[in-house]
């Protein structure tokens, strides 16, 4: 199994989310193709309802945590309760350009 469907699993099981979008942006960086090291995640539930930004991020950090010790660089948190992404049109932000590590742009 890839990273991206580890990471799917394990926060499916965690999260039981309205919507869940895993991303492997590693390609945007300068590491090796096959580094599975960049993601970012857009997760939409009820389990962050009356949870401020860093309670939600350390509970994803927490189900992710045996990942993020082996080879995640970086994962881009997007976490949202069903009523803020309705209120934001179901939809989270781009994810800017590499600017590091001497990627050409």
């Amino acid at each position: 199994m890839n990273r991206k469907a580890i990471i799917e699993q394990k926060l499916q099981a965690v999260l039981a989310p309205l919507h869940l979008e895993v991303v492997d942006e590693t390609h945007m960086h300068s590491v090796p193709e096959d580094a599975q090291s960049h993601y970012k995640v857009v997760a939409v539930s009820d389990a962050f309802d009356g949870k401020p930004l860093v309670q939600r991020h350390r509970l994803i950090n927490q189900a992710l945590k045996e990942e993020l010790e082996n080879g995640i660089h970086a994962l881009a948190l997007h976490t949202m309760t069903p009523k803020e992404w309705f209120d934001k049109g179901g939809q989270a932000p781009q994810s800017p350009p590499c600017l590091g590590g001497g990627k050409k742009q």
